[in-house]
């Protein structure tokens, strides 16, 4: 990368689950490992989300308020691990004006690229987070609206797999993922929906031809290229 002013900069990542941690360490250590990676955790976040029901305004507000303790530590980028707070997100980026992604925004636009002229493309998405599944296929829509692409979606929810991870079986984690994929296995593309999936892609992608994507790899990257441009 160019010697600039963010050759080694602060780059806020700004987790709901401690499982969201490792994954993204590692893509950044992989693909940008100049950036100084700053990690905060609220592990309230996906909890309210998931009682609420719905993204409240209050919730919006601790969004804009992290992101604003990340720029005053310095941080020059914000990444958000969280896949449920697309709107938040939003409004987070737009209260501080520095590089702010969402956590799938970068994967989205992977699977986007797999469209073929004159055809619909079918989608599948894959979540272990049940909350996230509606914000997220709007989040997805939207941006294939956006892009003029006709899609077919659709979603399974792994049940109790993301507990798994949480009591430290990740195996078991990745195998009901993987035992999963079958289900979309007539898709165009698979996305994995939390960052915390990332570990499982590999046998994910053994049980089908279908491109199997998660987000870490492909949001670490984004965020790098949208800054070596700044």
């Amino acid at each position: 990368m160019t010697e600039n002013k963010y050759s080694h900069p602060r780059i806020a990542l700004i987790h709901a689950t401690p499982l969201a941690m490792e994954p993204i360490a590692q893509a950044f250590a992989k693909h940008w490992p100049q950036a100084q990676c700053m990690h905060l955790l609220d592990d309230t976040l996906s909890k309210d989300r998931a009682k609420d029901g719905v993204l409240t305004n209050d919730m919006v507000d601790r969004f804009k308020e992290l992101s604003t303790y990340s720029k005053q530590t310095g941080a020059q980028g914000i990444l958000f691990t969280c896949s449920a707070f697309g709107p938040a997100i939003d409004a987070a980026h737009a209260h501080v004006s520095i590089p702010t992604h969402k956590p799938n925004q970068a994967m989205f636009e992977d699977a986007l690229s797999k469209a073929l002229k004159g055809k619909n493309l079918r989608v599948g998405l894959m979540a272990t987070f049940e909350a996230s599944i509606g914000a997220l296929s709007e989040e997805f829509l939207e941006l294939a609206k956006t892009n003029n692409i006709h899609v077919q979606m659709e979603s399974v929810f792994v049940k109790e797999a993301m507990q798994d991870l949480a009591n430290g079986q990740a195996q078991l984690h990745h195998q009901k993922i993987a035992a999963c994929v079958s289900q979309l296995s007539h898709c165009d593309v698979i996305m994995l929906a939390q960052f915390s999936m990332a570990a499982a892609q590999p046998l994910a992608q053994e049980q089908t031809t279908v491109p199997v994507l998660s987000s870490p790899d492909c949001a670490a990257i984004a965020l790098r290229e949208e800054m070596r441009h700044e």
